[in-house]
């Protein structure tokens, strides 16, 4: 019998189809990264609560990047690890939606809030004397809830278009967790109209956001430009260089995954993809911005020394 538009009223999730040696493997690897994943990500939340030289725009910025990542990969991590151990997991079809909803407003949220960080350089490298008027906390709160906002709508609706389909061809998903590629393979109706609608709106949300870094950059490299010295150039733009790199990493990779034509790929390209970006990406963010921001060094430094001095106490 037919139920909320399915014949399916669970799925199994058959993750990676390898030896069980090598997803004893993989599960080990997985859980290593996720628990450091964790930690770093986490810890950049502690710290910029912690230090009061972080207690500005951009980290505090950060701090709802690192946040998005802590969410990001624990929709997707625990699920891959369960799928490993047990060689195939059965998931309801209702989980199966919760997980679909919650990994795709972390994902579009993230898309913005990269934007927004784009914004808070432009702002600081161009307007450096109104920084502190422009980003109060107040605007700082309105832009981090606008990037709520728009990956929410989104979500609801990207989530309703895929999970109008009726899946009755096989109740078996080629993946590790709930992704739109895999389950369309499941439908057994027409579903060019909704793949054009879903397409779209991942479209406006990755353009809207990449555009609003492209504006915002383009007008930092012309007022670096315009400064006299090299040294004063090269401290400006290692200001914006964590930001360009983690921009560089999520788009690169996302629109890679969707944007990409169809013909040719296979569901086991779209694992390693999907591998990158939802275990690399958060373990490599908090990475990118300790490892070249002078601030963060500087704090994680003072926080071992307090350590230090309390074990000797």
């Amino acid at each position: 019998m037919e139920e909320n538009g399915t014949l399916v009223k669970e799925f199994i999730l058959t993750g990676f189809t390898v030896g069980t040696e090598v997803q004893m493997v993989l599960f080990f690897t997985f859980l290593t990264l996720y628990l450091i994943t964790m930690g770093g990500n986490l810890g950049m939340i502690f710290l910029i609560q912690n230090d009061t030289r972080l207690q500005t725009p951009m980290y505090f910025f950060l701090s709802h990047l690192s946040f998005l990542d802590v969410c990001y990969s624990s929709v997707i991590i625990p699920q891959m690890l369960e799928t490993l151990k047990t060689g195939g997991t059965p998931i309801t079809y209702e989980r199966c939606a919760t997980q679909f909803f919650f990994f795709t407003l972390y994902a579009s949220t993230e898309c913005f809030l990269l934007a927004v960080m784009a914004y808070d350089r432009y702002v600081a490298v161009c307007n450096p004397l109104l920084y502190v008027t422009a980003m109060t906390p107040q605007t700082r709160i309105g832009l981090v809830m606008g990037a709520y906002s728009g990956a929410m709508v989104n979500t609801m609706i990207r989530t309703a278009l895929t999970f109008s389909i009726s899946f009755c061809k096989s109740n078996r998903v080629d993946f590790f967790f709930c992704d739109l590629p895999p389950l369309l393979k499941l439908s057994c109706m027409e579903t060019g109209p909704r793949e054009v609608a879903i397409f779209i709106f991942a479209f406006t949300v990755i353009m809207t956001s990449v555009s609003v870094i492209l504006i915002s950059y383009l007008f930092i490299i012309r007022a670096i430009l315009r400064i006299p010295s090299a040294g004063g150039r090269a401290k400006t733009f290692s200001t914006c260089a964590s930001h360009m790199t983690a921009v560089a990493l999520f788009f690169g990779t996302l629109i890679f995954m969707y944007l990409r034509s169809n013909r040719g790929n296979t569901l086991g390209e779209d694992k390693i993809v999907s591998v990158f970006y939802t275990v690399a990406i958060p373990l490599l963010n908090p990475i990118i911005y300790s490892l070249r921001n002078k601030e963060v060094k500087e704090a994680l430094k003072k926080l071992f020394n307090r350590m230090k001095i309390s074990q000797a106490a």
